[in-house]
């Protein structure tokens, strides 16, 4: 009994033996799930989002929504980025008007009758706006020029015109 204590308590280090049970594969297993999961929502956002930025399909209303956004950014839509008020392109706004003229005179016969009268109606409410502010920028130019940025201010709504 006596070597059966000695040899128990002798001092040869143990190895400890490594337990591989259940749980811990249910748990390796359910953390490689859950980490999928994450990474298909991460691919459907960045499908999401690359489907967002895709571009319209080109249509008669596309044509005629950027020509019309030319032709008010030249009547004063956009700031002056100095903040001194607004920037006016006639020149600029007169040929996005003048194109949108010609499509009309080009198109004669061959839209619907909807994209007809929309064509008619931008035109005539882009020629409207274009008259208002050419006699706007003309009284101005009476009155001393165009405003200078030291002296204009937003709250003055000032024209700004970037060719001077």
């Amino acid at each position: 009994m006596q070597e059966e204590i000695s040899q128990d308590q002798s001092t040869e280090p143990t190895i400890p033996k490594i337990q591989v049970d259940s749980d811990w594969k249910a748990e390796a297993q359910a953390e490689k799930e859950r980490l999928s999961a994450v990474e298909q929502k991460a691919e459907a956002k960045a499908e999401a989002k690359a489907e967002a930025k895709q571009m319209p399909e080109p249509n008669f209303r596309g044509l005629l929504g950027i020509l019309a956004s030319q032709a008010l950014m030249g009547l004063g839509m956009h700031q002056d980025p100095s903040g001194n008020g607004i920037m006016v392109d006639l020149e600029g706004s007169k040929f996005a008007i003048d194109l949108l003229e010609m499509l009309k005179d080009k198109t004669v016969g061959n839209l619907s009758e909807e994209e007809t009268t929309e064509l008619k109606q931008l035109t005539q409410e882009l020629q409207s706006r274009f008259v208002q502010i050419a006699k706007l920028v003309a009284t101005q130019m009476k009155e001393g020029g165009a405003k200078s940025p030291q002296t204009d201010t937003p709250e003055s709504g000032g024209i700004i015109d970037p060719t001077a």
